[in-house]
């Protein structure tokens, strides 16, 4: 990993099961003076909405992503169903780096735990948890973007990520969102110093 080593900047990573609340937070604390950038994920999924290559995604056909596995340009990645993938590009930690900036990751656990046990060091990984699989239930309800079995597989699959929740740096339990983020800048602030 030499040429992916963050010597000008620190590596904050967030992981959570879907609809604990993480992106939410990750999204505040990027308005914060911890000169923060947030680091863009590649994916072979398709655009959603208005989202923008390059902006919320780097959108790849599957076949560049494999080519980017091959060529060792990931830093971490995953293929989370047939021919989904999604992964952490090298070039992306080094864009952000060079600036001098520290790099925020809104990545799954696996992923998540993979780039802090490469840098040990130089990374703070922060698990945001729900305050029960009843009360994530009735976010993913709420948020009227998926069907019941979406919530249903991505229930199964939050019961599955809270088992490695214990491996992260800290636990913020998500009971109220604005605590959550005030616990989470805390975090960052004795993380930065």
């Amino acid at each position: 990993m030499n040429s992916t080593n963050p010597k000008n900047g620190k590596l904050i990573i967030f992981s959570a099961p879907s609809g604990s609340g993480k992106t939410t937070i990750v999204k505040s604390l990027l308005t914060k003076n911890f000169n923060l950038e947030f680091s863009i994920s590649a994916t072979t999924r398709a655009p959603r909405g208005q989202e923008k290559h390059g902006v919320d995604y780097y959108f790849l056909q599957p076949d560049e992503f494999r080519a980017k596995i091959n060529a060792n340009e990931l830093l971490e990645w995953e293929e989370v169903y047939a021919d989904k993938y999604y992964g952490t590009l090298k070039s992306e930690v080094e864009r952000i780096t060079k600036q001098g900036k520290n790099v925020v990751f809104d990545v799954d656990v696996v992923g998540g735990l993979n780039i802090k046990k490469m840098f040990p060091q130089n990374s703070l990984a922060i698990f945001i948890q729900p305050p029960s699989i009843a009360a994530l239930k009735t976010r993913l309800i709420c948020r009227g973007i998926d069907t019941p079995d979406v919530i249903t597989q991505r229930l199964n699959k939050a019961e599955e990520e809270l088992q490695y929740a214990k491996k992260f740096d800290h636990i913020v339990v998500n009971n109220d969102l604005q605590t959550a983020i005030d616990e989470a800048a805390h975090l960052l602030t004795d993380f930065l110093q």
